[in-house]
């Protein structure tokens, strides 16, 4: 038993001193960060709730500085909070590459582009790019009107009542719209329970995967699948993959009934109401071999998460905010009665790109409420960044929240649409603003998501006054895949007359 004891007891001496003294050890322990304890490292500081660590991690910044280190036994990141730095690492394939916590969705997502590296992500996105060509985006305005119609039909029935939650009304919306644009489907009468359980399924893995993150013993899959965390995750991925696999079997079913084998510019069978869907080119790339049934699944996951839960919460956290700015919400309206005078008619894509003033005050909101808070890259070489050498085999956490309430980059916290006029907007550093990421792995989506959220506000502040109920300052957030509040969030809604 002695020998057994001091055996152990030497190799932890081993361990500890390799992890301390090696080169990445002494790096490591050159930037700044919470104190570290000798082979466990600092990451115990964030096993915190959701809410309590979302605080937390704002208040890193505030204490270290421009970058900060967590780490444990073998796994490190750093975090980092300045325009150059984050330049550096997303203006470059060099650092393309991305590992935890996108990792931890492979059961989900699998090798779908947001997760995947190398030449298979440099395939699937070539294969999908097409789908979000501007003359297929136009395509995609007719989805984007009809589907706001129907829901400023619900906004009408809800405009009688003191308070409405934002959350469950828009998250549907957007789920139908890229349902029907990207996926070719309607997700009308009869799926209803199946889109409640995935809307619930969501919110279910995100938090598995924050609190995963969060405790460096569930990196390890084997403890993590034996885990009641790791149990909850399968539960809910049961209920996300329901909704994906009806989706693919309802399209392959409507293209062979329709006799649809090939697509080109002059096909006239592009979604069921003649428009393109992604979900078309996955399919003729399975025909052609150049990809698996499996890799369909994949980005059919990847799209229904990113293309909807991202542009429900950005435009919940939008109406809230223009709830509570009277004046910015009335500039809007008087943008709209410029562009559509006493006319009800749907707006075109040159109305759309008329929307000047509408599309600062998005941009604001994705400043002050970015969709997506932090994303990650990993180091495969040794880095420079804010004077440090960072290690290769590192993680590498941009937090996009944090650069986007920086006092020296936005002095001014209030909501001020004219931070993005072009004359102002050219004086920022260009990573100072990065709601859609930045670089080669920059968001596909990104001008669909303007799109989307162009034509639901406009169609919306047409018809409708939006009364504040949740204060902008009373919002609490929890640490999630998106930025996402802790309460339900309430606005009123009036008609005009």
């Amino acid at each position: 038993m002695a020998y057994w004891l001091a055996a152990i007891l030497l190799t932890l001496l081993v361990v500890c001193l390799h992890l301390r003294y090696s080169r990445a050890g002494r790096l490591i322990a050159k930037i700044p960060g919470h104190k570290a304890l000798p082979i466990l490292g600092n990451a115990y500081v964030v096993i915190q709730p959701t809410d309590k660590l979302f605080v937390f991690l704002r208040e890193m910044y505030k204490t270290f500085g421009g970058i900060t280190i967590l780490y444990a036994f073998t796994e490190r990141a750093v975090n980092i909070y300045e325009p150059d730095d984050v330049e550096k690492i997303l203006s470059t394939t060099q650092f393309n590459d991305k590992k935890e916590p996108y990792t931890f969705l492979k059961s989900w997502l699998g090798n779908g582009l947001v997760i995947s590296n190398g030449s298979m992500w440099q395939h699937r996105r070539k294969m999908i790019t097409p789908a979000f060509h501007f003359n297929i985006l136009k395509k995609y305005t007719q989805t984007f009107t009809e589907q706001t119609e129907d829901f400023l039909k619900t906004v009408k029935e809800e405009s009688g009542k003191e308070q409405t939650n934002l959350i469950p009304l828009i998250s549907r919306v957007t789920l139908h719209i890229i349902a029907e644009t990207a996926m070719g489907i309607s997700m009308g009468e009869g799926k209803e329970a199946v889109v409640t359980r995935y809307l619930n399924a969501l919110h279910t893995v995100g938090d598995t995967v924050v609190k995963r993150l969060c405790r460096v013993w569930y990196f390890i899959d084997m403890l993590f699948n034996m885990s009641e965390l790791g149990k909850t995750q399968r539960k809910a991925l049961k209920d996300l993959h329901a909704l994906t696999d009806q989706v693919i079997r309802e399209r392959k079913q409507y293209l062979e009934d329709n006799n649809v084998s090939d697509f080109n510019e002059d096909c006239e069978v592009y979604g069921k109401r003649g428009r393109l869907a992604m979900l078309d080119l996955l399919l003729q790339n399975l025909r052609e071999r150049k990809i698996d049934d499996k890799g369909v699944r994949e980005e059919v996951d990847t799209f229904m998460f990113g293309g909807h839960d991202t542009v429900a919460m950005a435009l919940c956290f939008m109406i809230m905010r223009i709830a509570n700015e009277p004046e910015i919400q009335e500039n809007i309206y008087d943008e709209m009665n410029k562009i559509f005078g006493s006319s009800q008619r749907p707006p075109t894509m040159n109305d759309l790109n008329d929307m000047k003033y509408l599309e600062c005050c998005i941009k604001e909101s994705l400043r002050i409420y970015p969709s997506v808070p932090g994303i990650a890259r990993n180091l495969e070489t040794e880095v420079v960044l804010s004077g440090y050498h960072v290690p290769a085999n590192t993680a590498v956490n941009i937090h996009i929240y944090d650069i986007h309430h920086r006092a020296d980059i936005y002095p001014d916290p209030e909501f001020i649409p004219e931070r993005f006029l072009p004359e102002n907007a050219l004086k920022r550093h260009p990573y100072a603003y990065i709601p859609f990421s930045a670089g080669p792995r920059n968001c596909l989506g990104q001008k669909f998501a303007m799109l989307e959220m162009k034509t639901m506000l406009s169609g919306l502040l047409r018809r409708f006054k939006i009364e504040a109920v949740t204060k902008s300052e009373e919002i609490t957030f929890a640490t999630h895949l998106v930025l996402r509040s802790t309460h339900p969030i309430y606005v009123r809604f009036r008609e005009r007359h």
